[in-house]
């Protein structure tokens, strides 16, 4: 079993190991925690190619230490001017998979290039170099990525150009086989040469937008072209002695808050750990939230999410008293995607990175742009087409979104930087690793490996289930059942779990990385 790197200097911790060997590089040139941070992206867009990539989307928490600010950057993309529900008439749901479901613009090299000019001292060339090496060149498979091409093969044979780079001879690649992507490299040159506008402005963008409406696509040169990411006011409360942060909507990330807000109405510490009060509280907890969640959340430019009572003691004392110890609550909720890419990076300076990007499902929508090798993400499918939805589609719109960093400060100072791949899970995964670093005073990455839950639908299942690792003894899952909960044993270390990823910073200023073996992912300290 891993256990946590300790650093001196900086951590890096990201789901594959040549994506934060890149930021340590950066780290050792020079660079700050955000060219690196930029590194680490970038890498990860190249080496885990299934689960993000430029045609995705990001949120970032960034935190400087000398300016002592802590800010947030919303690197998702709206969509297409001219795309409404009468695009899809007659249809109940957007499709999940395939040129119809590409309705957003991209917004993760956007934010590449506006994290870089508010904090970064390096280039966008220089911070790209180590990414357009390993697509240019090549680097070994990875399990992961073997494991989700497998598992999507027919989704990447109805695109021929995704299936030229995925499924060569129509063969999944071999575990540590080479793995080139040639018009990816190209794709990554033009933007390092040219800058951000080349993606959205530029000849690459008129590729990108040919190649999708030669395929029946929906967005425009106008669409990409009007694309702007923002930076935003971190959203907050209080977990007992600690300040925790999240990203604002049109990100979940409050979830993660009003799961907190109710657990600590009970005193976790005195609960012990892993047993069926942990795990009862915590699905309960996250359950509540879930409901406001699927109530409020939208792009907040179109419909008001009243956040101030959503965070609220008050309130939060109102959700904890409708949980009983003995009995389960019967509430729905959606089903989301389940790939991303959460990373994080902290420098000797204190400067502290927390962010994640996304395609939304593996391989997005299954669709590259011919001859940029650029996946594109399905993101807009999450989008409704009841017009009394909250997310309903409309023209110039972010969707709900999944993706959520998250930080734990204490003192003023950043102590925890937390986050996950998973959807549905992303909140849930947060809370269980959280409490166990802060109730329980365990490390990054004890609070990883051990046993974890999913409760709720992941895209593709419509039950209710409470998927629980049989890692968790009979005895705790046969009294989650007896409550009332659909508990459903799976793998000791599923991958319906998510990715997670996680710093502290000690006392003595020494960071600690944990790192999920479930992932290809490695903590790099110095």
């Amino acid at each position: 079993m891993k256990q946590s790197i300790v650093g001196t200097k900086s951590m890096i911790v990201s789901p594959h190991y040549l994506a934060s060997s890149a930021g340590n590089s950066i780290l050792e040139k020079g660079g700050n925690a955000f060219d690196a941070a930029v590194a680490v992206s970038a890498c990860l867009a190249v080496v885990y190619p299934h689960m993000t990539g430029l045609g995705g989307d990001s949120f970032w928490l960034m935190y400087h230490a000398k300016e002592n600010k802590l800010d947030a950057y919303n690197g998702s993309g709206r969509s297409g001017a001219n795309i409404t529900r009468a695009n899809f008439s007659g249809e109940d749901a957007i499709p999940f998979r395939g040129i119809r479901s590409i309705l957003t613009v991209p917004g993760m090299v956007d934010s590449w290039a506006a994290v870089l000019e508010r904090y970064g001292t390096m280039t966008l060339s220089e911070v790209l170099a180590p990414a357009i090496h390993y697509a240019e060149f090549g680097f070994p498979a990875s399990n992961d990525q073997i494991k989700n091409t497998f598992k999507n093969m027919d989704i990447l044979q109805e695109d021929e150009d995704i299936a030229s780079i995925f499924l060569k001879g129509n063969e999944v690649p071999k575990r540590n086989e080479k793995f080139v992507q040639k018009d990816l490299a190209n794709s990554l040159k033009e933007i390092a040469r040219k800058g951000r506008n080349e993606f959205y402005k530029g000849t690459l963008a008129e590729k990108i937008v040919s190649s999708l409406q030669s395929k029946g696509g929906l967005l425009t040169k106008e669409d990409f072209s009007n694309h702007y990411g923002n930076w935003a006011n971190p959203i907050s409360s209080t977990y007992r002695e600690y300040t925790m942060y999240q990203v604002p909507p049109n990100s979940q990330g409050f979830v993660g808050l009003m799961a907190l807000n109710i657990l600590e109405n009970f005193e976790l510490p005195s609960i012990p750990h892993n047993s069926y009060q942990y795990y009862h509280l915590l699905i309960e907890s996250l359950k509540q939230s879930f409901q406001d969640r699927n109530k409020y959340l939208t792009d907040p430019n179109f419909n008001e999410i009243p956040l101030d009572h959503l965070l609220s003691k008050t309130y939060a004392k109102e959700l904890a008293d409708k949980i009983y110890l003995d009995q389960t609550n019967a509430i729905t909720t959606q089903s989301v995607g389940n790939d991303t890419a959460y990373a994080a990076v902290v420098d000797e300076s204190g400067n502290a990175v927390s962010f994640i990007q996304s395609i939304y499902f593996e391989f997005g929508s299954g669709i590259v742009a011919k001859d940029t090798g650029i996946i594109l993400q399905n993101r807009g499918s999450f989008f409704s087409l009841n017009e009394n939805n909250v997310n309903c589609l409309e023209p110039k719109k972010r969707t709900f979104h999944t993706l959520m960093p998250a930080m734990a400060f204490k003192g003023g100072k950043p102590i925890v930087l937390y986050g996950t791949q998973g959807g549905e899970g992303q909140p849930q995964t947060q809370t269980v690793i959280i409490t166990r670093m802060l109730d329980y005073g365990v490390d990054p990455q004890t609070a990883i490996n051990e046993p974890r839950f999913v409760w709720g639908r992941t895209w593709g299942n419509t039950t209710e289930e409470l998927k629980i690792e049989g890692r968790v003894s009979k005895e705790v899952r046969d009294k989650l059942k007896q409550s009332g909960h659909l508990v459903k044993s799976v793998e000791d270390f599923d991958d319906i779990m998510g990715h997670a990823n996680a710093i502290l910073i000690d006392s003595q200023g020494f960071l600690h990385g944990g790192v999920d073996p479930r992932s290809d992912g490695a903590a790099i300290g110095r």
